[in-house]
């Protein structure tokens, strides 16, 4: 089952935010994620809130879901002129899910067009749809290119059959370099996502779904390690000694090989887990999260942000359109950062990025902790010294334990 929600204050039927949400909105920038929580197949692995593609009733079913979508994409618009935010066109569009291609490239498209109609988009706005490899084809992808993505992101993981087999992925290697020829033909800008780690995953089986996946001459590669949620049914297979458990030497080797080769190819890390070609083929949406922009989330147990306020929405599709259906937000609950909060976030997402930390933004336990950190090799000593902090590949490795030391030396 998917995982639980945070616990957090009531949220208002009227959805309307408090005015601390509109202080320098204008300075910040605003995209919006959708969520698509259809799977065909639930992996084994994953704790998204998604659902087999059955139909759920009450306007939950695939073929409502773009209209129940596009009820919160107004129902938005209207809460935050409502709340006295800016007017303010979207710098980026992010569908993520599940699979946001089980959905007809036309419902799609009809989401995108009621946002644009909405907010409007920054010129040059990225616009991403995640897709599986076995659900998208030639004609599907140019639907949305001509729709206005600009970008996809297909869930790769691995070229390994016995790898995908364990991570129940459906598609084979074989499709993963046609979808990626399609991508480029329809114009659009192609990232991979990997997956290190899976039980039984060798070195040399790593070595090699890295040396395939950057042969197809990806924009953006995404490297990550595999975590065993609890409740998934990874975790009891583990559990019952079906397949061996994770390892944290395994997954630093492999996060090692993966930076080598990954820059090697002529791809930059940016983000711990990310590499881009050129610093523009970044993926922004993710960038913004980081930085601490606004962004608001559309579907079940979609998230959002606000100048401080976070929301998320009820996780059942069939509550989440019956919340839209009788005109009211379907927010679950909400939580406004205090000030120390939103230090400790910046902090901890920050950190992770190469363009590093201000250590004039730290606090006096931080700024003490900056010596320590050159010392063991973890952040580099020139850039330190220039008053940022930014990871070596030890200190990628070690990410948790530099912000936790930042934070509390």
């Amino acid at each position: 089952m998917p995982s639980v929600l945070p616990l957090g204050d009531p949220a208002p039927s009227d959805g309307l935010l408090p005015a601390q949400a509109a202080d320098g909105a204008a300075q910040r920038g605003f995209g919006l994620y959708v969520h698509i929580p259809f799977c065909a197949v639930r992996c084994g692995y994953c704790d998204f809130n998604t659902y087999t593609a059955t139909e759920l009733g009450g306007g939950a079913s695939q073929d409502a879901y773009a209209s129940t979508a596009i009820a919160e994409v107004e129902f938005a618009a209207r809460v935050l002129k409502g709340s006295g935010l800016p007017p303010r066109r979207l710098g980026t569009v992010f569908f993520g899910g599940g699979t946001p291609t089980l959905l007809p490239a036309e419902d799609l498209a009809r989401i995108l067009a009621a946002a644009v109609a909405e907010w409007g988009l920054e010129p040059g706005a990225e616009v991403t749809t995640e897709a599986n490899p076995d659900s998208v084809t030639p004609e599907s992808l140019q639907l949305l290119a001509d729709a206005g993505f600009t970008r996809v992101s297909f869930g790769m993981q691995s070229a390994v059959p016995h790898v995908l087999k364990v991570l129940d992925r459906t598609h084979t290697p074989s499709r993963v370099p046609q979808v990626v020829q399609w991508a480029r033909d329809a114009g659009l800008a192609v990232s991979l996502d990997l997956i290190y780690g899976t039980p039984g995953e060798s070195l040399a089986d790593w070595r090699y779904s890295l040396e395939t996946a950057l042969s197809y001459g990806p924009d953006h590669i995404s490297a990550y390690a595999l975590i065993v949620e609890d409740g998934t049914k990874l975790a009891a297979q583990i559990r019952r000694g079906e397949v061996p458990g994770i390892d944290d030497d395994d997954h630093a080797a492999k996060y090692e090989l993966a930076d080598e080769l990954i820059t090697a190819a002529g791809l930059g890390w940016y983000e711990v887990s990310n590499w881009s070609r050129t610093p523009q083929q970044a993926c922004r949406h993710n960038l913004a999260y980081w930085r601490g922009d606004d962004w608001w989330g559309i579907g079940p147990g979609a998230h959002s942000h606000v100048g401080g306020v976070r929301w998320w929405n009820v996780k059942h599709p069939t509550a989440y359109a019956g919340r839209l259906a009788g005109g009211a937000s379907p927010a679950a609950g909400r939580e406004t950062l205090d000030a120390e909060t939103r230090n400790v976030e910046r902090v901890m997402l920050e950190a992770r990025l190469s363009s590093g930390l201000g250590v004039s933004g730290l606090g006096e336990s931080g700024r003490h902790a900056v010596a320590g950190l050159i010392a063991d090799g973890l952040v580099d000593p020139a850039l330190a010294f220039k008053g940022r902090l930014v990871l070596t590949l030890k200190g990628r490795l070690l990410a948790d334990a530099v912000v936790r030391r930042i934070l509390h030396d």
